[in-house]
């Protein structure tokens, strides 16, 4: 066998940067147990995580932004458009009407309408989940504390219901507070309330049903965040919502409701103008019909008091002109009454915009066309303004253009009045002279007619003013809304969140993760020595063999028929030590293995004891001497009392050998002399002569002489004696020892303080090896040694 006495051109210090990828991987698939642990363990937790988190659902629904100039009017509504109160309606901007379908406004009116307030829960085995629709009971406020509940946290309670007609309120840490009746009205700090039976309600057993409470603002805030709305494309006015939460029904009744009431909204918003129309005419029809009921009586009496039925031919063809002429005053004094109520409308919103009366008649149709922008600017800024502030750029420019637009109204209003009253004064002069002619008429008819015509006039802006307020009427009843549904609120049975496959896949990477991070970081920290390689890597020292770890309690390991890996590695050793002694000088004297270590605990006691064993197996006469003067272990680890050896040895001259010897059964052809009594001054009794003639005497007697020396690196009494030694084991410990104490091994060497020296790593790990990636050859399982049966907890963990 090859002994390695400098490294090989494979770990020589040109190859030590490289990275040898399967010694890597072996790393890790060495603690493959634990990869496999980590897994199970992660799955498990995905498992529990998946069993007991609340899925949640995604419902979704889409609806077209109805854009009035880009579709026009329906056929139903066609027959109005020569009225002017359908038909060219505005555009609508599809972020404006996002903003306004997330608006708080808009959601607060969908949480009132569908109680979303309050939430109703049922206990699991492990926990509460919420039950929309599907509980027993419900809470309906006779009245309701709304500042105290804006003021207080969320508000939460349980009705634990015990019969049929009876249940019981407790609190949030289940104290009883008081047992009522059901439809039995409860004052409480919140308001008064009645608790009320379902139609579904039947009573089996003994239920307790948990009811919340939130304030209004934070629901709103969590639906808000909640809600997604987007365009399906940049160009088209369709919009997706979407809306995720735990109970489907509930997500599918949020978004119908949301639509609806988005809808609603926009009809208020298109209905303002036509209302504010009709509530002036309405005004202006109650002042002209009393007027009218007045002249009524007027021409009544004149007709009674005067005895007359109608008027001569003369009289009516005056009253024919004059009627002419009081058609044409009609109109202008009936726009003219409107253009000033309009502008005094005007003068009126001098801090607030608000829309104006629409659809009025004016001759001049810019005036109308103007109005008519007017109007949408307004409504288009009160809307965005639900969401947006003042400072809003949006809303700055919608407020530049109709403060511009306002000023451009008054100026052509009063531009209309100026002409109208104009044109009104020309037509009294021909009034005038037509009255010159009714002068010749009798006086009779001459006032019958004066009173005619003045009943004329009014009757006519009365009748006008019936046929505008029938149209804006009919405005009202027409209005569509903003939205149509393409489809309704849908939602998903397979939950969006948590994603089975997702968290199964993470669990799984997370299990391969944590222990190759554990590892990594282990093996980053770690600075002992494993594997012959390590060895070889850090130091030119031969190396002469491992000893595996023992899975017996024994001490001793070896004998004639142990096949264990622990005994087949000291034969091996046994064998390499003849290729180390194979330059002995004297072949008729013994030879004198020294054994030591860098520090205690390395197993030296173990190495000497098992190798003199393992010698005297081969028919050689094999003496164990333990020179450990002050730390003796060989009589401790064989479990010996105590007895006289080398300290007694040299302090007394009359002990011989044969006082000081001994030897135990177990082993047959082995002397040990124990290190004694611990001295006072080990290294001085170590300088006298008579350790010269102790090893004098014993390599005439022995073939080999195994000595049990103390560490190097804490005392001195090793290199004292170094010089008898024929060669020196340096046992250093795997998984104990420092690679930085390595240091001390090579120069030692290197010095040569320690003559023919070579080392053995003890207590190394069988499966990994040698440490290139191969084990030995007679490693478990081969046939060639015999396994040491293991409990099945330590083969897993082993």
């Amino acid at each position: 066998m090859q002994i390695h006495k400098e490294k090989s051109a494979f770990n020589s210090n040109d190859d030590s940067g490289t990275l040898d990828i399967r010694e890597e991987l072996e790393k890790y698939m060495f603690h493959w147990k634990w990869f496999v642990l980590g897994i199970i363990i992660s799955l498990i937790g995905a498992f529990i995580f998946l069993r007991y988190t609340t899925p949640k659902y995604r419902a979704t629904t889409s609806i077209l932004i109805k854009d009035n100039q880009k579709s026009g009017i329906s056929k139903e509504l066609e027959a109005f458009k020569d009225m002017g109160i359908v038909g060219g309606g505005s555009v609508n901007n599809t972020d404006n009407e996002v903003e306004i379908l997330k608006s708080r406004k808009i959601i607060g009116t969908v949480v009132d309408t569908l109680n979303l307030t309050m939430i109703y829960f049922s206990q699991g085995r492990v926990k509460k989940t919420e039950s929309y629709g599907e509980n027993l009971i419900k809470i309906l406020f006779e009245s309701k504390d709304d500042e105290l509940l804006k003021k207080d946290k969320d508000t939460s309670f349980s009705v634990n219901i015990v019969s049929s007609d009876k249940f019981e309120l407790k609190d949030v840490e289940d104290n009883l507070i008081s047992t009522h009746s059901f439809d039995e009205v409860i004052s409480s700090g919140i308001g008064d309330f009645r608790v009320v039976k379902r139609n579904k309600f039947q009573f089996k057993e003994s239920t307790t049903v948990f009811v919340s409470l939130y304030k209004k603002s934070k629901v709103i805030d969590g639906y808000r965040s909640i809600l997604s709305i987007s365009s399906v494309d940049k160009n088209s006015s369709v919009l997706k919502l979407s809306f995720i939460h735990p109970v489907k029904e509930k997500a599918e009744d949020f978004l119908n409701e949301l639509v609806t009431q988005y809808n609603l909204d926009a009809i208020k918003d298109k209905n303002e103008i036509s209302q504010k129309t009709k509530n002036f005419i309405d005004e202006r029809l109650f002042t002209i019909g009393k007027d009218l009921n007045s002249i009524q009586d007027r021409v009544k009496k004149f007709k009674t008091d005067n005895n007359i039925s109608g008027l001569s031919g003369e009289g009516e063809l005056a009253l024919q002109t004059a009627s002419t002429n009081n058609q044409n005053l009609i109109e202008i004094k009936t726009e003219l009454t409107i253009a000033e109520s309009v502008l005094e409308n005007i003068n009126k919103q001098s801090n607030k915009d608000e829309t104006l009366p629409q659809n009025l008649g004016f001759s001049e149709g810019s005036i109308s066309q103007s109005i008519k922008a007017y109007n949408e600017l307004v409504v288009f800024k009160n809307r965005l303004s639900v969401n947006a502030g003042s400072k809003n750029p949006q809303i700055m420019q919608y407020q530049k253009e109709i403060n511009s637009l306002k000023i451009n109204l008054k100026n052509s209003i009063s531009n209309l009045i100026t002409s109208l009253k104009t044109q009104y004064d020309q037509i009294n002069k021909e009034v005038d002279r037509i009255n010159s002619k009714v002068s010749a008429i009798p006086s009779l008819e001459r006032g019958y007619i004066d009173i005619e015509r003045e009943q004329e006039i009014i009757s006519g802006l009365y009748s006008y003013l019936l046929k505008k307020k029938e149209e804006t009427a009919i405005s009202l009843a027409v209005t569509v809304p903003n939205a149509k549904i393409i489809d309704v609120a849908y939602g998903s049975n397979n939950p969006v969140s948590p994603k089975r496959n997702i968290i199964y896949l993470g669990a799984l990477l997370i299990g391969l993760i944590i222990p190759f991070i554990i590892l990594y970081v282990k093996n980053l920290l770690d600075t002992k020595i494993h594997t012959r390689k390590d060895i070889e890597e850090l130091t030119t020292v031969p190396f002469l063999g491992d000893v595996p770890h023992s899975e017996t309690n024994e001490k001793i390991v070896i004998g004639n028929d142990s096949r264990t890996s622990t005994a087949e590695a000291f034969r091996l050793i046994r064998t390499n030590l003849d290729f180390m002694l194979s330059n002995h000088k004297d072949s008729d004297l013994g030879k004198t293995i020294f054994i030591t270590s860098t520090t205690s605990g390395e197993g030296k006691s173990f190495i000497s004891i098992n190798l003199a064993a393992a010698l005297s197996l081969s028919n050689k006469k094999v003496l164990l001497m333990g020179m450990d003067l002050r730390a003796p272990k060989v009589t401790e680890y064989l479990g010996i009392p105590e007895r006289k050896g080398i300290t007694n040895y040299i302090t007394n001259d009359k002990l011989s050998l044969n006082d000081v010897k001994f030897s135990i059964p177990e082993i047959k052809g082995l002397d040990i002399i124990a290190s004694g009594v611990i001295p006072p001054n080990p290294a001085e009794l170590l300088l006298t002569g008579k350790i010269k003639e102790l090893f004098d005497q014993v390599k005439k007697d022995y073939d080999y002489i195994i000595v049990d020396t103390a560490p190097v690196n804490l005392v001195t009494d090793t290199l004292l004696v170094s010089k008898y030694a024929d060669m020196f084991l340096y046992v250093s410990r795997a998984n104990y020892l420092d690679k930085r104490m390595l240091n001390i091994v090579q120069t030692l060497y290197n010095e040569k303080k320690l003559p023919n020296m070579a080392i053995v790593l003890n207590d190394t790990d069988m499966t990994r090896g040698y440490g290139y990636g191969y084990g030995y050859g007679y490693g478990y399982g081969n046939g060639y040694v015999e396994d040491v049966k293991k409990p099945w907890y330590k083969r897993i963990l082993s």
